[in-house]
Protein backbone atom coordinates (compact mmCIF):
# COMPACT_ATOMS: atom_id res chain seq x y z
CA UNK A 1 0.00 0.00 0.00
CA UNK A 2 3.17 2.30 0.40
CA UNK A 3 4.20 1.62 -3.09
CA UNK A 4 0.84 2.54 -4.38
CA UNK A 5 0.21 5.59 -2.41
CA UNK A 6 3.73 6.52 -3.67
CA UNK A 7 3.18 6.04 -7.35
CA UNK A 8 -0.12 8.42 -7.13
CA UNK A 9 2.01 10.95 -5.61
CA UNK A 10 4.56 10.86 -7.80
CA UNK A 11 1.94 10.95 -10.85
CA UNK A 12 0.03 14.20 -8.87
CA UNK A 13 3.59 15.96 -9.02
CA UNK A 14 4.20 15.09 -12.60
CA UNK A 15 0.56 16.77 -13.22
CA UNK A 16 1.32 19.63 -11.26
CA UNK A 17 4.83 20.01 -12.94
CA UNK A 18 3.07 20.03 -16.51
CA UNK A 19 2.18 23.16 -18.14
CA UNK A 20 -1.32 23.77 -18.50
CA UNK A 21 -1.80 25.11 -22.09
CA UNK A 22 -5.11 22.87 -23.04
CA UNK A 23 -6.92 25.82 -21.94
CA UNK A 24 -7.40 29.35 -21.07
CA UNK A 25 -8.40 30.45 -17.92
CA UNK A 26 -9.83 33.68 -19.17
CA UNK A 27 -10.89 33.04 -22.54
CA UNK A 28 -12.39 36.39 -24.36
CA UNK A 29 -10.82 38.92 -21.68
CA UNK A 30 -8.51 40.67 -23.77
CA UNK A 31 -7.90 41.32 -27.54
CA UNK A 32 -5.15 39.79 -29.26
CA UNK A 33 -4.10 40.05 -32.76
CA UNK A 34 -1.14 38.56 -34.51
CA UNK A 35 0.86 39.23 -37.89
CA UNK A 36 3.13 37.81 -40.55
CA UNK A 37 5.44 40.24 -42.37
CA UNK A 38 7.80 38.66 -45.22
CA UNK A 39 10.06 41.68 -44.94
CA UNK A 40 9.40 43.19 -48.44
CA UNK A 41 6.50 45.13 -47.78
CA UNK A 42 3.68 42.51 -47.60
CA UNK A 43 1.98 40.94 -44.61
CA UNK A 44 -0.64 38.70 -43.05
CA UNK A 45 -3.01 37.96 -40.61
CA UNK A 46 -2.12 34.58 -38.65
CA UNK A 47 -2.94 32.20 -35.59
CA UNK A 48 -1.98 32.96 -32.08
CA UNK A 49 1.24 30.79 -31.57
CA UNK A 50 3.98 32.13 -29.84
CA UNK A 51 5.80 28.75 -30.24
CA UNK A 52 6.27 28.94 -33.84
CA UNK A 53 9.09 30.21 -35.68
CA UNK A 54 9.26 31.97 -39.05
CA UNK A 55 10.80 30.77 -41.81
CA UNK A 56 11.32 34.09 -43.72
CA UNK A 57 10.36 37.36 -42.21
CA UNK A 58 9.07 37.92 -38.90
CA UNK A 59 5.98 37.94 -36.73
CA UNK A 60 4.27 40.63 -34.59
CA UNK A 61 2.28 39.57 -31.50
CA UNK A 62 -0.20 42.23 -29.79
CA UNK A 63 -2.51 42.02 -26.88
CA UNK A 64 -4.66 45.16 -25.97
CA UNK A 65 -5.96 45.16 -22.29
CA UNK A 66 -8.74 46.50 -21.05
CA UNK A 67 -9.75 49.82 -20.07
CA UNK A 68 -11.97 48.55 -17.02
CA UNK A 69 -11.38 48.97 -13.02
CA UNK A 70 -9.43 45.97 -12.73
CA UNK A 71 -6.02 45.77 -10.22
CA UNK A 72 -2.69 45.40 -11.84
CA UNK A 73 -1.99 42.00 -10.52
CA UNK A 74 -5.37 40.82 -12.85
CA UNK A 75 -3.05 42.24 -15.79
CA UNK A 76 -0.67 40.50 -14.82
CA UNK A 77 -2.49 37.15 -15.03
CA UNK A 78 -4.03 38.19 -18.34
CA UNK A 79 -0.85 38.15 -19.87
CA UNK A 80 0.39 34.70 -18.20
CA UNK A 81 -2.57 33.13 -19.67
CA UNK A 82 -1.76 33.70 -22.81
CA UNK A 83 1.83 34.45 -23.03
CA UNK A 84 3.60 31.73 -21.26
CA UNK A 85 4.88 29.47 -22.42
CA UNK A 86 7.34 30.61 -24.01
CA UNK A 87 7.47 33.67 -21.68
CA UNK A 88 8.97 33.46 -18.41
CA UNK A 89 7.58 35.25 -15.16
CA UNK A 90 10.49 38.25 -15.08
CA UNK A 91 9.62 38.94 -18.69
CA UNK A 92 5.57 39.19 -18.08
CA UNK A 93 6.74 41.57 -14.92
CA UNK A 94 8.90 43.55 -17.24
CA UNK A 95 5.78 44.10 -19.62
CA UNK A 96 2.88 44.43 -17.36
CA UNK A 97 4.59 46.48 -14.10
CA UNK A 98 3.83 51.01 -13.67
CA UNK A 99 6.87 53.11 -14.57
CA UNK A 100 9.26 52.91 -17.05
CA UNK A 101 11.90 50.59 -18.24
CA UNK A 102 14.34 49.55 -20.90
CA UNK A 103 16.81 46.57 -20.74
CA UNK A 104 17.58 43.43 -22.52
CA UNK A 105 16.33 39.84 -20.40
CA UNK A 106 17.83 36.73 -22.06
CA UNK A 107 18.95 38.26 -25.40
CA UNK A 108 15.50 40.01 -26.15
CA UNK A 109 15.16 43.91 -26.10
CA UNK A 110 12.69 44.94 -23.28
CA UNK A 111 11.18 48.46 -22.85
CA UNK A 112 7.99 49.72 -21.09
CA UNK A 113 6.38 53.26 -20.69
CA UNK A 114 3.44 52.57 -18.09
CA UNK A 115 1.86 54.95 -16.46
CA UNK A 116 0.13 54.52 -12.69
CA UNK A 117 -3.06 55.43 -12.35
CA UNK A 118 -6.67 54.06 -12.71
CA UNK A 119 -7.09 51.64 -15.96
CA UNK A 120 -10.45 53.62 -17.05
CA UNK A 121 -9.00 56.65 -17.33
CA UNK A 122 -7.99 58.40 -20.85
CA UNK A 123 -4.90 59.79 -19.52
CA UNK A 124 -3.75 56.74 -18.51
CA UNK A 125 -1.87 55.01 -21.07
CA UNK A 126 0.51 51.79 -20.66
CA UNK A 127 3.39 50.76 -23.87
CA UNK A 128 5.47 47.82 -23.80
CA UNK A 129 6.83 45.22 -26.29
CA UNK A 130 9.66 42.55 -26.33
CA UNK A 131 11.70 42.94 -29.25
CA UNK A 132 13.90 39.71 -30.68
CA UNK A 133 15.48 39.24 -34.13
CA UNK A 134 12.22 38.02 -35.81
CA UNK A 135 9.21 38.44 -33.39
CA UNK A 136 7.39 41.68 -31.63
CA UNK A 137 5.01 40.80 -28.64
CA UNK A 138 3.83 44.19 -27.89
CA UNK A 139 1.20 45.14 -25.13
CA UNK A 140 -0.89 48.14 -24.53
CA UNK A 141 -3.64 49.58 -22.47
CA UNK A 142 -7.35 50.06 -24.76
CA UNK A 143 -6.90 50.54 -28.61
CA UNK A 144 -4.03 53.07 -30.17
CA UNK A 145 -5.27 54.54 -33.07
CA UNK A 146 -3.52 53.48 -36.58
CA UNK A 147 -1.83 50.55 -34.49
CA UNK A 148 -3.40 47.64 -36.74
CA UNK A 149 -3.01 47.10 -40.07
CA UNK A 150 -5.37 47.03 -42.72
CA UNK A 151 -5.82 47.64 -46.37
CA UNK A 152 -7.34 50.94 -47.45
CA UNK A 153 -10.84 49.93 -49.16
CA UNK A 154 -12.46 52.50 -51.72
CA UNK A 155 -15.72 52.31 -49.04
CA UNK A 156 -13.71 53.87 -46.54
CA UNK A 157 -14.67 57.43 -45.11
CA UNK A 158 -11.85 59.47 -45.71
CA UNK A 159 -12.11 58.50 -49.44
CA UNK A 160 -15.86 60.40 -49.50
CA UNK A 161 -16.81 63.13 -50.82
CA UNK A 162 -18.36 64.49 -47.84
CA UNK A 163 -21.76 67.07 -47.80
CA UNK A 164 -23.26 68.78 -44.59
CA UNK A 165 -26.19 68.13 -43.37
CA UNK A 166 -28.91 70.05 -44.22
CA UNK A 167 -32.50 70.86 -43.21
CA UNK A 168 -33.69 68.61 -46.34
CA UNK A 169 -32.54 65.25 -44.61
CA UNK A 170 -34.94 65.46 -42.39
CA UNK A 171 -37.47 64.82 -44.63
CA UNK A 172 -36.38 61.72 -46.05
CA UNK A 173 -36.72 58.60 -44.58
CA UNK A 174 -34.81 56.91 -42.34
CA UNK A 175 -35.04 53.65 -40.66
CA UNK A 176 -32.55 54.82 -37.77
CA UNK A 177 -30.63 57.33 -36.97
CA UNK A 178 -27.46 57.39 -37.45
CA UNK A 179 -23.84 59.30 -37.69
CA UNK A 180 -23.39 59.05 -41.27
CA UNK A 181 -26.06 58.18 -43.89
CA UNK A 182 -26.03 57.60 -47.26
CA UNK A 183 -28.73 58.65 -49.64
CA UNK A 184 -27.97 59.14 -53.86
CA UNK A 185 -27.03 62.61 -53.42
CA UNK A 186 -23.54 61.35 -51.40
CA UNK A 187 -22.24 61.00 -47.91
CA UNK A 188 -23.80 63.17 -44.96
CA UNK A 189 -22.00 63.67 -41.86
CA UNK A 190 -22.92 65.17 -38.78
CA UNK A 191 -21.63 67.82 -36.18
CA UNK A 192 -20.10 65.62 -33.91
CA UNK A 193 -18.51 63.30 -36.32
CA UNK A 194 -16.58 66.08 -37.47
CA UNK A 195 -15.86 67.60 -34.14
CA UNK A 196 -13.74 63.35 -33.60
CA UNK A 197 -12.26 63.69 -36.33
CA UNK A 198 -10.42 67.30 -35.98
CA UNK A 199 -9.36 65.72 -32.26
CA UNK A 200 -7.11 63.20 -34.60
CA UNK A 201 -3.62 63.77 -35.60
CA UNK A 202 -3.57 61.51 -37.70
CA UNK A 203 -6.63 59.45 -39.34
CA UNK A 204 -7.15 55.80 -39.94
CA UNK A 205 -5.17 54.17 -41.97
CA UNK A 206 -3.06 57.41 -43.11
CA UNK A 207 0.51 57.44 -43.56
CA UNK A 208 1.20 54.10 -42.45
CA UNK A 209 3.40 51.57 -44.32
CA UNK A 210 3.98 48.30 -43.59
CA UNK A 211 7.24 47.84 -41.93
CA UNK A 212 9.94 45.56 -43.24
CA UNK A 213 12.07 44.58 -40.50
CA UNK A 214 11.78 44.96 -36.78
CA UNK A 215 12.99 48.18 -36.15
CA UNK A 216 10.50 49.60 -38.76
CA UNK A 217 7.75 47.79 -36.44
CA UNK A 218 9.39 49.06 -33.31
CA UNK A 219 9.16 52.34 -34.86
CA UNK A 220 5.58 52.23 -36.03
CA UNK A 221 4.67 51.39 -32.37
CA UNK A 222 5.85 54.52 -30.63
CA UNK A 223 4.53 56.26 -33.45
CA UNK A 224 1.22 55.43 -32.97
CA UNK A 225 2.00 55.93 -29.01
CA UNK A 226 3.46 59.51 -30.04
CA UNK A 227 0.49 59.87 -31.64
CA UNK A 228 -2.21 59.25 -29.09
CA UNK A 229 -0.85 61.46 -26.88
CA UNK A 230 -0.80 64.28 -29.43
CA UNK A 231 -4.55 63.63 -30.07
CA UNK A 232 -5.19 63.45 -26.32
CA UNK A 233 -3.41 67.15 -26.22
CA UNK A 234 -5.13 68.75 -28.95
CA UNK A 235 -8.94 67.32 -27.34
CA UNK A 236 -7.49 69.31 -24.64
CA UNK A 237 -6.82 72.04 -26.02
CA UNK A 238 -10.44 72.13 -28.03
CA UNK A 239 -12.14 71.59 -24.75
CA UNK A 240 -10.01 74.48 -23.36
CA UNK A 241 -11.15 76.89 -26.17
CA UNK A 242 -14.98 75.79 -25.39
CA UNK A 243 -14.61 76.42 -21.74
CA UNK A 244 -13.48 79.99 -22.68
CA UNK A 245 -16.42 80.47 -25.04
CA UNK A 246 -18.77 79.37 -22.70
CA UNK A 247 -17.24 81.78 -19.50
CA UNK A 248 -17.20 84.64 -21.93
CA UNK A 249 -20.73 84.24 -23.24
CA UNK A 250 -22.52 82.33 -19.85
CA UNK A 251 -23.12 83.97 -16.86
CA UNK A 252 -23.55 83.54 -13.11
CA UNK A 253 -24.90 79.88 -13.79
CA UNK A 254 -22.09 78.91 -16.07
CA UNK A 255 -19.34 79.80 -13.61
CA UNK A 256 -21.22 78.46 -10.39
CA UNK A 257 -21.56 75.13 -12.14
CA UNK A 258 -17.58 75.19 -13.12
CA UNK A 259 -16.54 76.00 -9.68
CA UNK A 260 -19.23 73.22 -7.90
CA UNK A 261 -18.06 70.40 -10.20
CA UNK A 262 -14.03 71.40 -9.58
CA UNK A 263 -13.57 71.07 -13.45
CA UNK A 264 -10.24 72.77 -13.81
CA UNK A 265 -8.88 70.86 -10.48
CA UNK A 266 -9.77 67.88 -12.41
CA UNK A 267 -8.31 68.87 -15.25
CA UNK A 268 -4.85 69.79 -13.95
CA UNK A 269 -5.01 66.01 -12.80
CA UNK A 270 -5.51 64.91 -15.99
CA UNK A 271 -2.30 67.06 -17.30
CA UNK A 272 0.09 65.55 -14.23
CA UNK A 273 -1.02 61.91 -15.56
CA UNK A 274 -0.33 62.89 -19.24
CA UNK A 275 2.67 64.31 -18.19
CA UNK A 276 3.75 61.33 -16.16
CA UNK A 277 3.48 59.20 -19.87
CA UNK A 278 5.13 61.81 -21.59
CA UNK A 279 8.35 61.96 -18.72
CA UNK A 280 8.47 57.80 -19.15
CA UNK A 281 8.79 58.27 -22.88
CA UNK A 282 11.46 60.84 -22.61
CA UNK A 283 13.38 58.64 -19.96
CA UNK A 284 12.60 55.50 -22.26
CA UNK A 285 12.86 56.14 -25.80
CA UNK A 286 16.38 57.79 -26.04
CA UNK A 287 17.83 54.43 -24.01
CA UNK A 288 15.99 52.23 -26.55
CA UNK A 289 17.49 54.29 -29.70
CA UNK A 290 21.45 53.33 -27.81
CA UNK A 291 20.33 49.82 -27.69
CA UNK A 292 18.91 49.33 -30.89
CA UNK A 293 21.86 50.65 -32.30
CA UNK A 294 24.05 47.75 -32.15
CA UNK A 295 21.34 45.44 -33.31
CA UNK A 296 21.36 43.83 -36.52
CA UNK A 297 17.49 43.93 -37.30
CA UNK A 298 18.02 47.63 -36.41
CA UNK A 299 18.83 50.05 -39.74
CA UNK A 300 20.26 53.44 -39.55
CA UNK A 301 16.97 55.29 -40.80
CA UNK A 302 14.97 54.37 -38.35
CA UNK A 303 17.68 55.28 -35.73
CA UNK A 304 16.92 59.18 -36.99
CA UNK A 305 13.14 57.97 -36.96
CA UNK A 306 13.64 57.50 -32.95
CA UNK A 307 15.67 60.72 -33.23
CA UNK A 308 12.31 62.48 -34.04
CA UNK A 309 10.09 61.01 -31.60
CA UNK A 310 12.31 62.01 -28.75
CA UNK A 311 11.85 65.70 -30.18
CA UNK A 312 8.24 65.51 -30.50
CA UNK A 313 7.77 64.32 -27.28
CA UNK A 314 9.75 67.29 -26.18
CA UNK A 315 7.20 69.62 -27.94
CA UNK A 316 4.60 67.88 -26.51
CA UNK A 317 5.54 68.56 -23.09
CA UNK A 318 5.88 71.89 -23.88
CA UNK A 319 2.08 72.45 -25.25
CA UNK A 320 1.37 70.45 -21.92
CA UNK A 321 2.99 72.76 -20.04
CA UNK A 322 1.32 76.27 -22.19
CA UNK A 323 -2.25 74.13 -21.35
CA UNK A 324 -1.43 74.36 -17.57
CA UNK A 325 -0.87 77.81 -17.61
CA UNK A 326 -4.39 78.89 -19.17
CA UNK A 327 -6.19 76.36 -16.86
CA UNK A 328 -4.22 78.07 -14.00
CA UNK A 329 -5.09 81.71 -15.50
CA UNK A 330 -8.96 80.57 -15.88
CA UNK A 331 -9.10 79.34 -12.24
CA UNK A 332 -7.43 82.30 -10.93
CA UNK A 333 -10.19 84.45 -13.35
CA UNK A 334 -12.84 82.27 -11.15
CA UNK A 335 -11.79 82.36 -8.20
CA UNK A 336 -11.05 86.05 -8.39
CA UNK A 337 -14.77 86.20 -9.35
CA UNK A 338 -16.06 84.28 -6.19
CA UNK A 339 -14.35 86.47 -4.14
CA UNK A 340 -15.75 89.36 -5.77
CA UNK A 341 -19.48 87.62 -5.46
CA UNK A 342 -18.29 87.14 -1.89
CA UNK A 343 -17.55 90.47 -1.08
CA UNK A 344 -20.94 91.98 -2.63
CA UNK A 345 -22.65 89.70 -0.65
CA UNK A 346 -21.19 90.88 2.21
CA UNK A 347 -21.50 94.51 1.21
CA UNK A 348 -25.27 93.94 1.11
CA UNK A 349 -25.34 92.31 4.35
CA UNK A 350 -23.31 95.32 6.09
CA UNK A 351 -25.51 97.58 4.32
CA UNK A 352 -28.30 95.86 5.82
CA UNK A 353 -26.86 95.56 9.26
CA UNK A 354 -26.38 99.59 8.98
CA UNK A 355 -29.77 100.18 8.91
CA UNK A 356 -31.39 97.90 11.52
CA UNK A 357 -28.25 98.00 13.87
CA UNK A 358 -29.84 101.52 15.39
CA UNK A 359 -32.96 100.66 14.98
CA UNK A 360 -32.24 97.32 17.27
CA UNK A 361 -30.65 99.35 19.46
CA UNK A 362 -33.12 101.84 20.59
CA UNK A 363 -35.70 98.96 20.34
CA UNK A 364 -32.85 97.49 23.02
CA UNK A 365 -32.85 100.63 24.75
CA UNK A 366 -36.89 101.28 25.35
CA UNK A 367 -37.29 97.74 25.65
CA UNK A 368 -35.25 97.46 29.03
CA UNK A 369 -37.56 97.11 32.31
CA UNK A 370 -36.34 100.02 34.56
CA UNK A 371 -38.12 102.82 35.84
CA UNK A 372 -37.76 106.04 33.92
CA UNK A 373 -38.02 105.54 29.87
CA UNK A 374 -39.21 108.38 28.73
CA UNK A 375 -42.70 108.97 26.45
CA UNK A 376 -43.84 106.19 29.07
CA UNK A 377 -47.12 106.67 31.61
CA UNK A 378 -44.25 105.78 34.71
CA UNK A 379 -45.27 107.83 37.53
CA UNK A 380 -43.24 105.90 39.92
CA UNK A 381 -40.51 108.28 41.74
CA UNK A 382 -38.50 105.75 43.43
CA UNK A 383 -38.09 104.52 39.78
CA UNK A 384 -37.44 108.20 37.93
CA UNK A 385 -33.76 107.30 37.63
CA UNK A 386 -33.37 103.89 36.37
CA UNK A 387 -33.05 104.47 32.78
CA UNK A 388 -30.75 107.13 33.19
CA UNK A 389 -28.37 105.17 35.23
CA UNK A 390 -28.23 102.31 32.84
CA UNK A 391 -27.19 104.87 29.91
CA UNK A 392 -24.87 105.80 32.03
CA UNK A 393 -23.29 102.57 32.98
CA UNK A 394 -23.69 102.12 29.33
CA UNK A 395 -22.02 104.92 28.19
CA UNK A 396 -18.74 103.94 30.78
CA UNK A 397 -18.91 100.47 29.47
CA UNK A 398 -18.50 102.20 25.55
CA UNK A 399 -15.95 104.83 27.11
CA UNK A 400 -13.72 101.44 28.36
CA UNK A 401 -13.73 99.70 25.06
CA UNK A 402 -12.98 102.68 23.45
CA UNK A 403 -10.18 103.38 25.53
CA UNK A 404 -9.26 99.14 25.73
CA UNK A 405 -8.80 99.24 22.16
CA UNK A 406 -8.16 102.29 20.76
CA UNK A 407 -5.48 103.52 22.80
CA UNK A 408 -2.51 101.48 20.88
CA UNK A 409 -3.56 102.64 17.74
CA UNK A 410 -4.28 105.80 18.53
CA UNK A 411 -0.42 105.82 20.22
CA UNK A 412 1.14 104.47 17.27
CA UNK A 413 -0.60 107.74 14.88
CA UNK A 414 0.32 110.06 17.36
CA UNK A 415 4.40 108.52 17.34
CA UNK A 416 4.81 108.26 13.46
CA UNK A 417 3.08 111.71 13.24
CA UNK A 418 5.66 112.78 15.34
CA UNK A 419 8.73 111.16 14.50
CA UNK A 420 7.66 112.75 10.40
CA UNK A 421 7.20 116.24 11.63
CA UNK A 422 10.61 115.77 13.02
CA UNK A 423 12.30 113.93 10.34
CA UNK A 424 10.98 117.15 7.88
CA UNK A 425 12.38 119.62 10.07
CA UNK A 426 15.68 117.83 10.04
CA UNK A 427 15.34 117.81 6.17
CA UNK A 428 14.62 121.55 5.97
CA UNK A 429 17.45 121.89 8.58
CA UNK A 430 19.93 120.51 6.07
CA UNK A 431 18.88 122.25 3.19
CA UNK A 432 19.93 125.57 4.32
CA UNK A 433 22.73 127.78 2.93
CA UNK A 434 24.75 131.10 4.94
CA UNK A 435 25.08 134.24 2.64
CA UNK A 436 28.42 134.96 2.52
CA UNK A 437 29.65 138.95 1.59
CA UNK A 438 32.26 138.38 -1.08
CA UNK A 439 31.73 141.63 -2.98
CA UNK A 440 29.22 139.38 -5.22
CA UNK A 441 25.61 140.05 -4.07
CA UNK A 442 23.02 138.01 -3.64
CA UNK A 443 25.66 134.94 -3.79
CA UNK A 444 25.01 132.11 -1.58
CA UNK A 445 27.32 129.23 -0.85
CA UNK A 446 26.57 125.85 0.86
CA UNK A 447 27.36 125.12 4.34
CA UNK A 448 29.99 122.63 3.58
CA UNK A 449 31.76 125.35 1.21
CA UNK A 450 32.40 127.72 4.00
CA UNK A 451 33.16 124.91 6.45
CA UNK A 452 36.16 124.17 3.54
CA UNK A 453 37.11 127.98 2.72
CA UNK A 454 36.96 128.92 6.87
CA UNK A 455 39.89 125.97 6.95
CA UNK A 456 42.27 126.90 4.33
Amino acid sequence: MDQDYATDDGSMETELLQPARHRLKFPGAVKKTAYSFDGHGKFSSKDWDLKARESEGFAWYHVELPRSNQRLTLAAQYLIDILCPPLKLQEILALVSNGPYCGSIDGALVFRVNSAGPTTSQFTHKIAALVTDDRVISVSLGRIPRLEFSAVTAESLLHEVPRLESDLDSLLPQQQPTSITTNSRGITIQEHVLDFLLTMNHPEHADNPIPKCVSNLLVHIIDTHVDQLQDIVIKLEMDLDNVERELDTGGYVVKKEMLDDRRFPKMHLDLQRLLQVIAHGEQVFPRMKDKCAGKKWCTPEDIVELDVLVGRLHKLKENVGFIASRITAIQAGLDSWQAEQINRKLYYLSFLSMIFLPLSIVTGAFGMNVGGVPWTKQNDRTLAHGFRNVMFICAIIVVMLLACFGASPLYSYLSTRRKNQAAKKKWLGSKKSIRIRNGQRGSYLPLNNRTSSMSM
